[in-house]
C-alpha cells in the first residue's frame, strides 16, 4: 500500500512537472524572477563597453533648448546643425533611437535639412518600427518599401503583401540606413531579448542592431532575438552625454570638448529622460531607458556575448531526473529528514550552478524542477509518516501484549516496527511457569470463581515479569512462557530471567497466603534456559505473535517439566553459568531429555541472602 501511493504522487508530479514545463509554462515568471535577480547582481559588477557613447536628451537638454528651439519635439534642423562636427570626428557609427517616420509639416525646410545632410552618410543609421498585424492591410506595400529598409522577400513573400511599418518617411529613400527596434516584452511584462529579424508578411526585415553589426562587420547569431547580455547596474549605464553640451559646443568656433572624443565610438543619440515615455520594463528595473536596451544590444553584438537558455527539454527533465532520485529514496526506505537535509544539498548547488552560469553567459532553469522535486519531497514524507504511523499504532498494540509500557517506548524511539523485530537470531533466557495442582482446586469451586482466580493469578506473574523487563511471550492453557534478551538485546537476560522466577515463587507464596486454606497444593513449576533463538512476529495478518522458537525454547519447556517432585524452579547449566556470581545454585541431578544425546544438568537457584527454596509440591 505504502508503495503504491509513493509510485502514485511520483507519477502525479511527474506528470505535472512534464505538463507545465513543456507546455503550459504558468509558471514563467517566477523562474525568470530568479534568473532576473542573478542577473542584475552580475550585471552591477561588469563594466559597459566604453566605446559606445549615448547622447542623451535629458531633462537639462530639454530646459536648456526650449527657448531655442521650442517645446518637443524639437526640429530636425537642429541633428542637421551638430551631425557635420560629430561627423568630423569620425565616430564607427551614428545611431538615432528617435522617430523620423513623421514628417514635419509646419517646419519642411528643417526635415529637408537633416534629409539633405543623411543622403550620402554610411554612417548614420534611423530606426523603424513594426506596428499591429491587424492593420497589415492598411499597411505600406512591402515590394516598395522592404528593399530600402534592408529587407529581403522569402519564397513565402507575396507581390502584393502589405504591412503596418513605420519607415523613416522624412528621409529619402536612398537615405534609409534603418532597421527594426521593437522590443518585446515576454509574458510577465518583463523584456528580456532585442528583436534580430522579423518575418513580415514572407519579408525577412532586420533589427537596427543587426544592420549595424552588418555594416562593421560583427557576427550576427541565427534566430529571431537575442537573450540580452545585461552590464551596469539598474540605472545609467552607458557613457552619457549631455545633448544640450555636445550641440553648443559643436557649434563653438572654439570647442572646449576633445576633438577625438567620438572617434572609432558607436554614438547613440536618444533620450533617458522619463517625460519622452521611452522608458521599459527589464531585468534591470522596471523603468530602463530605451536607449540604454538598444546600447546592450549593439554591445552584446560587438563583443559576441550574449545570453543562452538550454533547450526546452532540460527542465522537464531536470525536474524528472530529481522525482526519481526522491523517489529511489524513498523507496529503499531512507528515512525523510536525511533525505530532506541531502535534497537541500542537491538544491543549493543547483541555485549555486544557476548563479555561477550567469557570467557564462547562461541562464539555467532550476527553480520550478526544484519546485516540483519538494513538491514530491514532502509529498512522500507525509506519506512516509502516515506510514509509520500505522506501523507504530499497529506496533504499540503488539507490543503492548508482551511487553513492559517502558520497554515498548524504548522500541518506539528506535523506530522498531512489525518487520524489523522479525526474523532476528537473539541469545536469550526462556522461562515457562506452570500450574500445580489446578485439578483439584477447580473440582471444588465453581466455573466462573476458577476463571476469576486465574486472571489474578497470571496478572500478579505478568507484572512480575514486565517488572524485571521480560518479554511475555504467551499464555498455554494455565503455563506462561516469557523470555529476555529480546527485543532488546540484553547482555544479563539469564541473570534477570533467574530474579524473576524467584519473584514469581514469592508472588505465588503470598497468593496462597490470600487464598488460605482454599489453596490447597495450588503450586507452580518454573524451568528456564538460555541459548540462541529465533524472535519474531509469527502468525497470520489477523493474529500475529511475538514469539521465541527453536531449541532453546524446547528444552525450557523440558526443564519445566522436570521441577515435579524435584523443585519448583529448576534451570539449566547453561543458565546457571551465565549467572553463577549473582545467586547460589544447588545442584538436582542429571536428566534425559527428549531429544537429548547427553543428560541435562539441572539447578535450584536462590537469593545469595535468602534461605533455601522449598521444594515443589507434587499434584
Amino acid at each position: 500500500m505504502a508503495n503504491r501511493s509513493l509510485n502514485a504522487a511520483a507519477l502525479l508530479l511527474a506528470a505535472l512537472a512534464l505538463l507545465e514545463l513543456g507546455l503550459l509554462h504558468l509558471g514563467a515568471g517566477l523562474e525568470h524572477r530568479l534568473s532576473d535577480a542573478f542577473v542584475r547582481a552580475h550585471a552591477a559588477r561588469l563594466a559597459p563597453d566604453p566605446g559606445i557613447v549615448i547622447v542623451d536628451i535629458d531633462e537639462a537638454s530639454l530646459a536648456r533648448l526650449q527657448d531655442d528651439y521650442g517645446r518637443w519635439p524639437w526640429p530636425r534642423a537642429i541633428y542637421a546643425e551638430m551631425l557635420p562636427g560629430l561627423l568630423a570626428q569620425q565616430p564607427a557609427a551614428v545611431v538615432f533611437d528617435l522617430s523620423f517616420s513623421e514628417r514635419d509639416i509646419d517646419r519642411p525646410d528643417s526635415d529637408q535639412a537633416l534629409a539633405d545632410l543623411l543622403r550620402d552618410q554610411p554612417r548614420v543609421y534611423v530606426p523603424s518600427l513594426r506596428l499591429s498585424a491587424q492593420d497589415d492591410a492598411r499597411g505600406v506595400p512591402l515590394s516598395q518599401f522592404g528593399p530600402p529598409m534592408g529587407a529581403h522577400p522569402t519564397a513565402a513573400a507575396r507581390d502584393d503583401a502589405r504591412a503596418m511599418l513605420l519607415p523613416p518617411l522624412v528621409l529619402p529613400p536612398e537615405a534609409w540606413r534603418t532597421g527594426l527596434i521593437n522590443f518585446e516584452e515576454e509574458s510577465d511584462g518583463v523584456g528580456r531579448a532585442y528583436l534580430l529579424r522579423m518575418n513580415v508578411q514572407g519579408w525577412e526585415f532586420p533589427s537596427l542592431p543587426v544592420r549595424i553589426a552588418a555594416d562593421l562587420g560583427w557576427a550576427v547569431p541565427p534566430g529571431e532575438s537575442l537573450l540580452l547580455h545585461w552590464r551596469g547596474g539598474g540605472g545609467i549605464g552607458y557613457r552619457h552625454v549631455s545633448f544640450a553640451d555636445l550641440h553648443a559646443d559643436l557649434l563653438r568656433r572654439q570647442r572646449q570638448r576633445p576633438a577625438d572624443e567620438f572617434r572609432d565610438r558607436i554614438v547613440i543619440i536618444g533620450s533617458a529622460a522619463s517625460m519622452l515615455h521611452d522608458l521599459r520594463v527589464t531585468p534591470l528595473a522596471n523603468r530602463y531607458p530605451g536607449v540604454e536596451i538598444l546600447a546592450t544590444a549593439l554591445d552584446n553584438l560587438k563583443h559576441g556575448r550574449w545570453m543562452q537558455r538550454p533547450p526546452a527539454w532540460a527542465a522537464p527533465l531536470l525536474a524528472l531526473l530529481l522525482i526519481a532520485l526522491l523517489w529511489l529514496a524513498f523507496h529503499r526506505r531512507g528515512h525523510a529528514l536525511a533525505i530532506g537535509v541531502a535534497f537541500a544539498v542537491v538544491s543549493t548547488a543547483l541555485l549555486a550552478g544557476a548563479w555561477a552560469a550567469v557570467p557564462r553567459l547562461w541562464l539555467l532553469p532550476v527553480l520550478l524542477p526544484l519546485g516540483f522535486a519538494w513538491a514530491f519531497y514532502f509529498s512522500a514524507a507525509l506519506l512516509e509518516y502516515l506510514r509509520e504511523r500505522r506501523a507504530r499504532r499497529q506496533a504499540v498494540q503488539l507490543f503492548g501484549r508482551f511487553l513492559n509500557p517502558v520497554v515498548v517506548n524504548q522500541l518506539m524511539e528506535r523506530g522498531e516496527t512489525v518487520e524489523s523485530l522479525s526474523g532476528r537470531q537473539h541469545e536469550v533466557s526462556v522461562l515457562f511457569s506452570d500450574i500445580r495442582g489446578f485439578t483439584s482446586l477447580s473440582e471444588t469451586r465453581p466455573p466462573q470463581e476458577i476463571v476469576e482466580l486465574l486472571n489474578r493469578y497470571f496478572s500478579r506473574q505478568v507484572a512480575v515479569v514486565f517488572r524485571h523487563g521480560g518479554t511475555l511471550d504467551k499464555f498455554i492453557g494455565d503455563c506462561i512462557m516469557a523470555f529476555w534478551g529480546a527485543p532488546i538485546p540484553d547482555a544479563q537476560h539469564a541473570q534477570r530471567a533467574v530474579a524473576c522466577a524467584l519473584d514469581m515463587q514469592r508472588e505465588l507464596l503470598a497468593f496462597r497466603e490470600e487464598l488460605g486454606a482454599a489453596a490447597g497444593d495450588f503450586d507452580v513449576g518454573i524451568g528456564i534456559h538460555s541459548g540462541t533463538a529465533v524472535v519474531g512476529f509469527i502468525g497470520a495478518e489477523q493474529k500475529l505473535d511475538y514469539t521465541a522458537i527453536g531449541d532453546t525454547v524446547n528444552l525450557a519447556s523440558r526443564v519445566e517439566g522436570l521441577t515435579k517432585g524435584v523443585a519448583r524452579i529448576l534451570v539449566s547449566s547453561d543458565t546457571m553459568e551465565a549467572c553463577a556470581t549473582q545467586f547460589r545454585f544447588a545442584p538436582r541431578g542429571s536428566f534425559k531429555v527428549k531429544g537429548r544425546a547427553q543428560d541435562v544438568q539441572l539447578y535450584e537457584p536462590a537469593y545469595e541472602s535468602g534461605t533455601e527454596p522449598g521444594k515443589g509440591e507434587t499434584s
